[in-house]
């Protein structure tokens, strides 16, 4: 039988239906677990307001905790919708500023000073980001550094490894902290922490270990970013969050997700996983989006690359022998 055309109708989902399934999802979970709610750390962003939204639905607004940490570089407006969020799922909101805890332990200080191997005038009221440069057919070959002074002058250069990735390992201080406030609560109340990638991030190893990569459970990991824009819409959340481009939210300068990790906008990447998971051919992906099919052949490559790059991020801490009496502990 005769596959029908490729196209975006392929995320179209039962929302009510999906929310159900999450929310038994959750409810077991968290029987199994033990706990009694769930911390979700509010960025703004459609994941983590989704993941809040979904908790209230399956445990009540009472069992839930959200979680503001900015720091020096976050955005704001990511803080304010945030709190938006919150306030419109009638949950308890905290704020933690977590600046000061990652200027003690050198986030900024080790930042900087690799910046300033390419830009030595670096310094206060700089702002920077980090894009992927793109060469033909969709290819990543390297990455750059962007700049930009107080008086708005912005410049850019390549990227050696060695500063790209203690620009990256610094950075990833952000996420780390951010997840060891949101456990601490999670102790204090006996609750479980909520994680908040989506399947293209998940898939394609889009996040930090032992930071944002950690959690008890994730509810839309299973989900592509289209339908999870589709689920924000059906939860009623605000048009803000339902009609934002994702943004990392890491780096002083505004920095898209394409710019610095996917080949492509988050719609046509999860097409193009979604068509690479299904087996489809490069040459139908290439007429769905308009691409050549050595175009779409090079994202499929890059999606692969990706997996086999970010396989670390997903395992288990290695052992000699399996220490622990599984069979036990499911009958616990």
């Amino acid at each position: 039988m005769a596959c029908a055309p490729l196209s975006f109708a392929v995320f179209e989902t039962d929302c009510a239906a999906e929310v159900e399934r999450i929310g038994r999802h959750l409810r077991a979970s968290l029987a199994g677990m033990h706990k009694r709610g769930v911390v979700v750390g509010l960025s703004g962003g459609v994941d983590s307001s989704v993941c809040a939204a979904l908790a209230v639905r399956a445990l009540g607004p009472g069992k839930v905790l959200g979680l503001l940490m900015p720091e020096q570089d976050s955005s704001a407006a990511s803080a304010d919708l945030g709190a938006q969020v919150a306030a419109q799922l009638g949950i308890r909101c905290e704020t933690e500023n977590i600046a000061p805890a990652l200027a003690a332990i050198g986030c900024y200080r080790w930042r900087d000073d690799a910046i300033r191997v390419l830009f030595p005038a670096y310094g206060d009221g700089w702002k920077n980001k980090i894009v992927i440069a793109e060469g033909a057919a969709g290819k990543v070959h390297f990455f750059e550094l962007v700049v930009q002074s107080p008086d708005g002058d912005t410049r850019r250069a390549r990227l050696a490894l060695r500063e790209y990735l203690q620009i990256v390992a610094a950075t990833n201080y952000k996420q780390r902290i951010r997840k060891t406030v949101e456990y601490f609560h999670a102790d204090r109340l006996n609750y479980a922490v909520l994680g908040t990638p989506n399947r293209l991030e998940y898939d394609q190893g889009f996040f930090v270990k032992n930071g944002d990569g950690s959690a008890d459970i994730k509810p839309i990991a299973h989900l592509y970013k289209t339908q999870v824009y589709a689920l924000a819409r059906h939860l009623g959340l605000p048009d803000a969050v339902c009609t934002a481009p994702p943004t990392t939210d890491t780096y002083s300068l505004p920095q898209g997700q394409d710019e610095f990790y996917f080949a492509l906008p988050y719609a046509q990447m999860d097409l193009a996983l979604w068509a690479h998971n299904h087996r489809r051919p490069a040459a139908e992906l290439a007429q769905a989006l308009g691409l050549s099919e050595e175009q779409a052949g090079s994202i499929y490559a890059d999606i692969e690359a990706k997996r086999r790059g970010t396989r670390y991020l997903h395992m288990r801490p290695q052992l000699v022998e399996d220490a622990l009496d599984t069979a036990s502990l499911e009958r616990a």
